[in-house]
């Protein structure tokens, strides 16, 4: 039995399907978790093969190659350094499960099978992996531990068949993705983990972006009393090892007080925004993003963004003036341009506009203008950004925000065009708040200036589309403060109609955004991705069907 024990916790950044990349990362780790002392370093969860990988995991070459890699690890271990707990696939008597495997001393010391498959809001692991059996802990150089994969932390099934079956330490291999508020849960399941067994706990989270996932890593570890003994680095990758030691009643404990400030509220959603599109953009090789800058607060904040996750090379921006762009907006955007240090090109889409009323004239002879026109203007605009993508190779960055996506208000093949979308899952007053908050800080490890990103009107002035003269978001949507609210009871909370009015909605206003929200679902299947920031995105986490007779009134049904 040992007494002391030194455990490494590896927060890092996988790609999905680049397995000799991920093996690489593996031993860069291994290899610093043994200069800090290391006699075990631990992985998050299929680490291997990066997470989630979806259908992917169900090509058998890729089951092969990964089988080889873990052999290949497995070798390393034979150096004396330390072992390692990795996150991987793997495939037992034909079917496939999502696994903790041990490796030590030079071989496949222990293998532990995900009990808990998550299939609701962005997870569907059952579609993929079979559940295996209630797991007893793993023997470790003379000590039990605990092996749990992700969701089997979230009920109490598996830790309570752990603490009966012996395990001295709970370990935790996680790909939690980041939603608000997700850090404080995560933690208090912790907790209550801890409560029912007495025993301390390790949770070792990835870190990076996955498509419409971020993962904020914020590793941890609690003992057995409940306290804190580790928190990690949110939003970067970092190797730490932690020091136990066993104390007079042979029960194990953290002797480390580590730990890193935690980050909330808007800086975790800006670092999530940031983070997303960083790996977005890198991870699919693209130079660099190209966005159309309006001089409205959508694209000035997207802009931002882009530059500090990729730096003012990096990122090209096109002011697309009208005749009916203000003098402001013009102004506006080359401001924003020359704060953020990047290039600003002028394309004046005047000669489009012409060029498709000439000829449609004959089809619409007689009929008044409409949103027909103003949607030209829009994919004008988008035809451009397009071209210049396919000729410079940087991807459209599109600039619409969760509340232009709920309720329809974004044109199809206009400014909807794009490869990812930052604030595709932010709400217009958060929008608002996080370009005052972006204007006074500057996130660590952004690669944008210190100061201001965007001048005060750009904030402060009404939202306009500026498709029309005089044209305000305000003439189509309701205020944005009792949008965003009623959006967010109708998304994120699910509520009826009547429930909305009872918290002191109108309830024309209630009836009204509902149907548009209901009638925009063929727009945002058909919308670029976009980095999940609220319990509920749209995408994987919401999927209504477009033709829906639905009615979600009582009264709207009589």
């Amino acid at each position: 039995m040992a007494d002391s024990l030194n455990l490494a916790l590896a927060q890092i950044n996988p790609i999905v399907g680049d397995i000799a990349g991920n093996l690489e990362l593996v031993r860069a780790a291994r290899r610093e978790a043994a200069a800090q002392g290391a006699d075990l370093v631990i992985y998050p969860e299929l680490v291997i093969t990066g997470y989630p990988p979806e259908d992917l995991v169900l090509k058998p070459r890729l089951q092969q190659v990964v089988a080889a890699a873990l052999a290949e690890l497995a070798k390393d271990t034979a150096d004396g350094g330390p072992g390692v707990l990795v996150g991987t696939p793997i495939v037992i008597d034909g079917k496939l499960h999502n696994a903790a495997v041990l490796l030590d001393q030079g071989k496949e010391a222990a293998v532990r099978l995900k009990y808990d498959l998550p299939n609701y809001g962005v997870f569907d692991e059952k579609r993929v992996f079979v559940p295996g059996p209630l797991p007893g802990p793993i023997n470790f150089r003379g000590t039990r531990l605990g092996a749990m994969v992700c969701e089997d932390m979230w009920t109490q099934d598996v830790t309570e068949c752990l603490q009966e079956s012996g395990a001295e330490l709970l370990v935790v291999i996680n790909g939690s993705p980041y939603e608000g508020g997700k850090g404080d849960e995560r933690l208090n399941l912790a907790v209550a983990r801890v409560v029912e067994s007495k025993l301390p706990l390790i949770y070792v989270n990835q870190i990076g972006g996955q498509d419409e996932l971020v993962f904020d890593g914020a590793s941890f570890v609690l003992n057995g009393d409940k306290t804190l003994a580790v928190q990690m680095a949110g939003w970067r990758a970092q190797v730490v090892t932690t020091r136990w030691q066993r104390d007079a009643a042979g029960k194990f404990a953290c002797v480390d007080r580590t730990r890193e400030p935690t980050i909330d509220g808007l800086e975790a959603i800006y670092h999530a925004m940031t983070l997303g599109l960083r790996d977005y953009v890198t991870k699919n090789r693209f130079p660099g993003v190209i966005l159309g800058l309006s001089g409205g607060i959508d694209s000035a904040l997207s802009a931002a963004v882009a530059v500090d996750a990729l730096g003012p090379d990096k990122v090209r921006a096109v002011m697309m003036p009208s005749p009916y762009t203000s003098r402001d907006s013009l102004e506006d955007a080359a401001e924003v341009a020359r704060l953020l240090g990047i290039r600003l090109d002028e394309i004046s889409i005047g000669p489009a506009m012409a060029a498709f009323d000439g000829m449609l004239k004959p089809l619409f002879e007689g009929r008044a203008a409409d949103l027909t026109e103003e949607n030209i203007q829009s994919r004008a605009r988008g035809v451009t950004l397009m071209a210049l993508s396919n000729k410079l190779g940087h991807m459209v960055l599109s600039t619409g925000n969760k509340s232009e996506m709920s309720v329809g208000y974004a044109t199809l093949y206009g400014d909807m065009c794009g490869g990812y979308a930052v604030l595709k899952d932010v709400y217009k007053t958060t929008v608002f708040e996080l370009s005052r908050w972006r204007n006074q800080h500057l996130p660590a490890g952004g690669r944008g200036p210190a100061g201001r990103v965007m001048p005060e009107r750009v904030i402060t002035k009404p939202p306009s589309a500026e498709l029309k003269p005089d044209q305000t978001d305000q003439d189509t949507l309701p205020p944005y403060d009792q949008l965003d609210g009623i959006l967010a009871c109708l998304i994120e909370k699910e509520l009826g109609i009547a429930e909305i009015v009872a918290q002191g909605h109108d309830r024309a206003t209630v009836e009204r955004v509902w149907r548009m929200l209901d009638r925009a679902e063929y727009k945002r299947r058909q919308a670029p991705p976009g980095v999940k920031i609220t319990r509920r995105s749209f995408g994987r986490e919401r999927r209504y069907p477009i033709t829906n007779a639905f009615v979600n009134s009582a009264a709207a049904a009589e």
